[in-house]
């Protein structure tokens, strides 16, 4: 369940980002600072430390997002980091491409895969995503080399795992059960 604190943030980006027609650029944007906050525990402990100044954490953002990110993304990290919430940006992120995505009458997938993926790969994803679940998917590639091999999607709550790691699981608990 999402917290409807999580909600109204996505809402309110969404609204502004639709107002300056930037949409797509602002969800691309907090999704990388989402997995890019999901990939490091020092960046989202520095980022949550209410001990650091907010000059310091400011000058955290700026190096994180570079200076060609948009500024209502910009602007609304700095906000939520001072407001306490940069645990939060994750969820306010995959709420914010679940809101745009039923604005646009899409959905999107994020494909976990132990190495990058070339653009045809993620074009057949899509395809295939887009055949099984009857709507246009947007696939959105995540490097988790957790998962060892193969590939995770979740689209919504749906979650099609064939991760070499699931498999790993699968193939130990039919040998120890």
């Amino acid at each position: 369940m999402v917290d409807e604190r999580v909600r109204g943030y996505a809402a309110a980006i969404f609204e502004m980002a639709r107002g300056e027609g930037v949409v797509e650029r602002v969800e691309s944007e907090l999704f990388r600072v989402a997995r890019a906050l999901e990939g490091s525990d020092d960046l989202k402990e520095a980022l949550g430390d209410i001990r650091l100044p907010m000059e310091r954490k400011q000058a955290v953002i700026d190096e994180l997002l570079s200076a060609s990110a948009h500024r209502l993304t910009t602007a609304f990290v700095s906000f939520a980091v001072g407001l306490g919430l940069a645990g939060g940006l994750e969820d306010i992120a995959d709420e914010l491409t679940a809101h745009s995505a039923a604005a646009q009458g899409r959905a999107v997938a994020e494909v976990r895969s132990a190495i990058p993926l070339d653009q045809e790969a993620v074009d057949r994803l899509s395809r295939g995503l887009s055949a099984r679940i009857g709507n246009q998917v947007e696939v959105r590639v995540v490097v988790d080399e957790t998962i060892m091999g193969g590939l995770v999607a979740r689209v919504g709550d749906t979650v099609i795992d064939g991760s070499v790691k699931k498999r790993l699981e699968r193939l130990r608990e039919a040998v120890t059960g």
